[in-house]
């Protein structure tokens, strides 16, 4: 048996789930490293948000395992609710609060002693001070993904899901928020980022995963994906494909099977 600290942060086998004749996930299998970002990459529909939600036990699979810091999702939900932290594709502040009320609020709620103490810190972390006793309705769009997740970072939790974070931000606010992440992993935090972006996932993840049709249908880091690409042309220079090409070249090719 593995040791604690050698295990995967999360383990899933054989994830599947179905709304009415609806098969969203049909055997998902990935796991996820300590400390790592891993990406999951999929067109709508293709169940990201679904993965996530079991994952996070806000839905319960048909079938398959989904463990967390070593807690079954099913099992043990309140140990893995302990364990995470879930940033939805739309950022949750309450905009009638400051930053300041919102960080404290959260912390209240998860009875974090000092939530003054822990608003300080974070608005510090994230680079909010100047900001912290403005509403947060007047805050940009970058800033507010970023209270966001420094309000998913209250309690210290082991993992973070980040489901699309970076939707419908202008590319200045992207930029805030991959820094943010990468400044996060680097902590040793380990992220789960479910994204439509390809950049994105070039940018952050450690390891990328395809999902399509129900299935991971590739799983590896960028360069191991790469292999699966057809050879650089080399004309003048050597063109290395993006991660976009291999994601289309993936896709195309299952979908000729």
């Amino acid at each position: 048996m593995p040791s604690p600290a050698s295990a995967p942060a999360i383990d899933v086998v054989g994830l599947r789930k179905s709304f009415g004749d609806n098969e969203v996930l049909k055997g998902v299998t990935f796991d996820v490293g300590r400390g790592e970002i891993f990406a999951l990459l999929g067109s709508n529909g293709a169940g990201k948000t679904t993965t996530v939600n079991i994952c996070s036990t806000l839905l319960r699979p048909d079938a398959g395992t989904a463990s967390l810091s070593g807690h079954d999702v099913v099992a043990r939900p309140e140990e893995v609710r302990r364990a995470i932290s879930l940033t939805g594709q739309f950022a949750a502040v309450d905009e009638v609060l400051t930053g300041r009320e919102n960080l404290e609020l959260i912390a209240r709620l998860r009875r974090v002693p000092g939530p003054r103490t822990v608003a300080t810190g974070l608005l510090a972390q994230f680079g909010l001070t100047d900001a912290a006793d403005r509403r947060a309705a007047t805050y940009s769009g970058g800033m507010k993904r970023r209270l966001d997740i420094a309000m998913s970072l209250v309690g210290s939790p082991e993992i973070i899901f980040l489901d699309e974070p970076t939707t419908g931000l202008d590319p200045e606010a992207r930029i805030e928020v991959w820094r943010t992440v990468k400044g996060l992993a680097s902590s040793g935090t380990t992220i789960l980022l479910t994204t439509q972006y390809l950049e994105e996932a070039e940018q952050l993840a450690d390891r990328i995963a395809i999902l399509h049709g129900g299935t991971i249908i590739a799983n590896g880091t960028l360069s191991e994906l790469k292999t699966m690409f057809p050879p650089a042309k080399v004309e003048y220079v050597e063109k290395q494909p993006t991660l976009e090409e291999i994601f289309l070249a993936i896709i195309g090719t299952k979908e000729a099977n």
